[in-house]
């Protein structure tokens, strides 16, 4: 990777098996974003939208430091009209919901803080690995707004209503174990280990039959998003071209076949 690259403030890579990492690249600000970040960010994940050939998507951040703290308020202070404000929230509010609808998973790294905006990210994830040292905090009220990047509305489906008013409200910084309590996160791992735990996820994840996964996160989206009913359609309609299809053919020949064999030595 060459320097001008490397000095990116969005890095991304993608791996042979179809995982991708977009790293937050200003470890000497906490990873904080400025516009030409959050509009790099935003062009990553767009680009994302348009690639066939994803398994999983992780987000981390560089150093041990921060996973990212959100807007950088000694550039954004610089704007602050009411149609300056718009105009940041809406470019990072249409990133994070093309991230968040991305047919396949996406699953933040969390090593240090993730404060206010950074916690909007996180909630946009499907899934979260935090490190012992990970610190989430919607600390927006502190500065007397709220979350603008969509994570009201995520806070609240995923720990219920008054649990979210208590957590914006308060607007304090959460350790691991009140992170994990609260359901925000899938583990805490060992301090600056979250992108090691993240990736080997986002293997086995890419070793499953793409359309299968692709499906898992259809069907649970579709939970979240219609009513009862409906998502239940959606998922039923997608269990019989999988049955069909070639890679589950495969693995109930091979399940068969090693029964088989089972009862021969036996």
């Amino acid at each position: 990777m060459n320097n001008q690259i490397h000095n990116q403030p969005i890095l991304f890579e993608k791996h042979n098996n179809g995982v991708a990492v977009i790293t937050f690249n200003r470890p000497q600000n906490l990873n904080a974003l400025t516009l030409v970040a959050m509009r790099q960010f935003s062009d990553v994940v767009a680009s994302l939208a348009k690639d066939d050939d994803l398994a999983c998507i992780i987000l981390t951040g560089n150093g041990t430091e921060a996973f990212c703290s959100g807007g950088d308020l000694f550039e954004l202070a610089n704007y602050p009209t009411e149609e300056d404000a718009r105009s940041f929230i809406t470019v990072m509010g249409d990133a994070l919901l093309t991230l968040e609808r991305l047919p396949v998973p996406v699953i933040a790294a969390i090593n240090g803080y993730a404060l206010g905006g950074g916690s909007e990210i996180a909630v946009a994830c499907d899934m979260r690995i935090i490190d012992e040292k990970a610190r989430m905090g919607f600390v927006q009220i502190r500065l007397a707004v709220t979350p603008g990047w969509g994570a009201g509305q995520r806070l609240l489906r995923m720990v219920g209503y008054a649990k979210a008013m208590d957590v914006l409200l308060h607007g304090h910084v959460m350790h691991a174990p009140e992170i994990h309590r609260l359901g925000l996160a899938n583990k805490v791992v060992d301090t600056g280990t979250a992108l090691e735990h993240a990736l080997n996820s986002a293997r086995i994840i890419a070793r499953q039959s793409r359309d299968a996964v692709k499906s898992v996160k259809q069907l649970l989206q579709a939970g979240l998003h219609q009513p009862y009913n409906d998502a239940l359609t959606i998922e039923r309609d997608l269990f019989p071209p999988l049955w069909a299809d070639e890679p589950h053919l495969h693995a109930v020949e091979d399940f068969l076949k090693r029964n088989l064999d089972k009862k021969r030595e036996s």
